[in-house]
């Protein structure tokens, strides 16, 4: 069992550009990626000393022989929420714990909430009373004002901009760089692309682009 000064170990569901990002944060925050799970045979391991399981079954073998807590986090980004909250259930199922991974060089609110399996980059800012739903991702130097409301599965890309008051439904993607302006409601599952600003509420499941977004 690992020592209190120990890095604890932690697994990642997801080996490909999100993993690398991820490991550089949870290092920081006193962590050792110690396997990767990907149900992509064709992936290799960015890291040489962890390894991939792209089996499930060859994963749960592996786990049953580790002693002590094992942590999970889900290396999957992009539009890919509902994605990233399947595996996170997935991951608990198999008896990892679930942290939420704040960069130290992020500004969270001591008033805002972030749910399980969040992840806040170097650089975002997540100001007062928001609220931000399950396996949310916020990106470098993105930024979350007062009072937005964040649902499951959301992904702010690098730079992103929510202004106060801010409504952002399950599994939506706001691209680099987009704004949106203050009461906005973004729909379940819609998509916000780079560099737009959006002026008026988007569907479920829309797209949207430019300036302004549409």
């Amino acid at each position: 069992m690992n020592s209190a000064n120990s890095p604890r170990p932690i697994v990642f569901w997801g080996a490909t550009g999100q993993c690398l990002v991820l490991e550089e944060l949870v290092t920081c925050l006193g962590y050792r990626l110690v396997a990767l799970v990907d149900r992509n045979p064709a992936l290799v391991s960015p890291y040489p000393q962890v390894p991939l399981f792209a089996d499930e079954n060859a994963f749960r073998v592996w786990r049953d022989q580790q002693s002590g807590p094992l942590y999970g986090l889900v290396a999957v980004g992009g539009t890919h929420g509902g994605v990233r909250l399947e595996l996170q259930a997935r991951l608990m199922e198999l008896g990892l714990e679930i942290p939420v991974a704040i960069h130290p060089r992020a500004q969270v609110s001591p008033s805002a909430q972030v749910g399980l399996g969040g992840q806040i980059l170097a650089g975002a800012n997540v100001a007062a009373r928001a609220r931000l739903g399950r396996a949310v991702i916020i990106n470098h130097l993105a930024n979350v004002d007062h009072e937005c409301e964040l649902g499951d599965g959301v992904h702010l890309a690098p730079g992103a901009t929510l202004c106060g008051c801010v409504q952002v439904e399950d599994h939506a993607f706001i691209g680099a760089g987009a704004v949106v302006l203050p009461r906005r409601r973004i729909g379940r599952g819609a998509v916000i692309g780079a560099g737009a600003v959006v002026t008026r509420d988007v569907p479920p499941g829309t797209t949207v682009r430019g300036n302004p977004a549409r």
